[in-house]
């Protein structure tokens, strides 16, 4: 956000004030609007086009919100056993839990179920988060991914192709054979728990899902459970075009 757009009498609509305070996504805004989450003055919002500005009090979950003066970036290696949810209360192990702690709330640009392990990056950056998730983006996340047994030559071309499953296409950008039962898969999407459905339509089981980079930003040599915060231009590698590799 520039200067000019923080300013105190500058109006935005409540979707762009939430993720500019690093809360969530514009596109999320309206689901956490709908649940109730949100007030501005002390009054319940309905709308996620309503205009505030900074003068305004605006509180999600009974806990008031400004807009971010400093945007911050983290890489963590997500170990398997986390999730990636800030919201369920049982939950024992989150990952969020294991980013440092500061004076930011961050939320994670995109999720690995609890039985995957790998890169998630994290920030209070609500524009960074969302061009990260939204599809119309196309952000590459590349996997390593190990099977039972290898996919077949019919198996490959079916992925690339794409399966349909209920109302989603499964697709893979591209496959790459490592060597024995494990593949480089590279998705531009990433729909919920994808990899491991477009393995199960081609009756094999995914032993291991490993996450190793977004976009030009790869995981390396970053231990699991161990995060480290980046540098804006660090971080914005993950919104430019990947080549698709094992990690360095």
């Amino acid at each position: 956000m520039t200067e000019e757009e923080s300013g105190p009498e500058k109006e935005m609509n409540l979707a762009k004030y939430l993720s500019a305070a690093g809360v969530c996504s514009r596109r999320a805004a309206e689901g956490v609007i709908r649940e109730g989450r949100v007030f501005v003055n002390g009054v319940q919002a309905l709308r996620a086009a309503q205009h505030v500005t900074e003068k305004d009090s605006v509180t999600f979950d009974g806990k008031e919100v400004k807009p971010v003066k400093e945007f911050v970036y983290f890489l963590l290696h997500k170990p398997r056993g986390y999730v990636c949810t800030l919201e369920d209360p049982h939950a024992k192990k989150k990952a969020v839990d294991l980013i440092p702690k500061g004076d930011y709330r961050v939320v994670s640009a995109g999720r690995l179920d609890k039985d995957s392990e790998g890169m998630i990056l994290f920030s209070n950056d609500g524009s960074f988060v969302e061009k990260l998730t939204h599809p119309r983006y196309g952000i590459c996340k590349t996997y390593e991914v190990s099977l039972d047994s290898p996919l077949s030559e019919q198996d490959v071309s079916r992925l690339l192709s794409g399966v349909r499953e209920g109302e989603d296409l499964l697709k893979a950008r591209e496959i790459r054979h490592l060597h024995d039962n494990k593949y480089i898969i590279v998705l531009s999407e990433g729909k919920n728990r994808e990899i491991r459905r477009m393995m199960s339509s081609c009756h094999k089981e995914t032993r291991r899902l490993k996450r190793i980079a977004v976009g030009a930003l790869f995981l390396k040599n970053l231990p699991p459970g161990e995060a480290r915060r980046l540098t804006k231009e660090e971080a914005f590698l993950a919104l430019k075009e990947k080549t698709v590799r094992k990690e360095e």
